[in-house]
């Protein structure tokens, strides 16, 4: 173990919760159809999601330093780097058992925000211990039919297939980027950096490919062009495919590194 137990486990932790919020960001559509409120729902999904960027803003100095370390002592940390991966699909694996609690929850608070306009009043009434309580009771599981009951046809195939594929590579963007420092540690810095140039063009082919069509029928659905359930469908079948991305992760990992030392030599 390269880095301390603690710093590992604190690392494990990070990318478990990055990756949560993640996929109950995928959620958000259905929440925003159902009740019609999208500028509602996205100011308070923004709250959530700076977990996830603070959570973002200490996984990299962790694995900055795991790689710098293995650097040190001439070791190759790849099972340390993998365990984090599979971080991402625990992640998101608990993001999906989380979902139908956090569509509860969420369609309340965004009532809640409604009524008193002020998301720090908002917070504090979240965290008193009766409303922790009310939502631990409140808890509910996925259901089988969730899944039964889709309408596979009505969602484009290729969207699914190139959301997995960029989800992929959203997955071991930084973590390639640091790791393919091990093949080449002079230019180490250099390298690492370019886990923004990885993860920049994942989040273009996102807006570009996934995005807009993503969005297109959650606003039909809104209108009454197509049914609610073809926005059921679209939400489960992205999760999924991002689920199906982060293990492509663990495939993409070292073709991806050699990729990026070959680009700076």
């Amino acid at each position: 173990m390269i880095l301390e137990v603690s710093l590992f486990e604190k690392l494990i932790v990070l990318t478990i919760i990055i990756h949560i919020i993640d996929t109950l960001a995928y959620s958000v559509r259905l929440s925003s159809v159902k009740s019609g409120n999208f500028a509602l729902s996205l100011s308070l999904f923004n709250l959530i999601v700076l977990i996830s960027r603070t959570a973002n803003m200490f996984q990299g100095p962790l694995i900055g330093k795991m790689i710098d370390k293995s650097i040190n002592i001439k070791y190759d940390p790849i099972n340390e780097v993998r365990y984090v991966i599979l971080a991402t699909t625990v992640g998101t694996l608990i993001g999906i058992v989380l979902i139908p609690t956090f569509l509860r929850v969420f369609s309340k608070s965004v009532s809640r925000l409604e009524e008193t306009g002020s998301i720090p009043n908002l917070v504090v009434q979240s965290l008193s211990i009766a409303n922790i309580k009310r939502v631990a009771k409140n808890t509910v599981m996925p259901r089988k039919n969730m899944i039964s009951d889709l309408r596979y046809k009505n969602i484009p195939k290729k969207l699914l297939l190139l959301n997995a594929l960029i989800t992929g590579i959203y997955t071991i963007g930084v973590l390639a980027a640091y790791y393919a420092s091990i093949y080449d540690p002079g230019d180490r810095l250099a390298i690492a950096a370019s886990s923004g140039m990885i993860n920049g063009i994942a989040s273009i082919l996102l807006t570009i490919f996934i995005d807009p069509k993503a969005a297109i029928i959650t606003d039909e659905a809104f209108r009454g062009k197509r049914e609610y359930g073809d926005v059921k469908t679209l939400v489960i079948m992205l999760i999924g495919t991002k689920l199906i991305g982060t293990l492509i992760g663990q495939l993409l990992l070292i073709p991806s590194a050699k990729f990026i030392v070959h680009f700076y030599r």
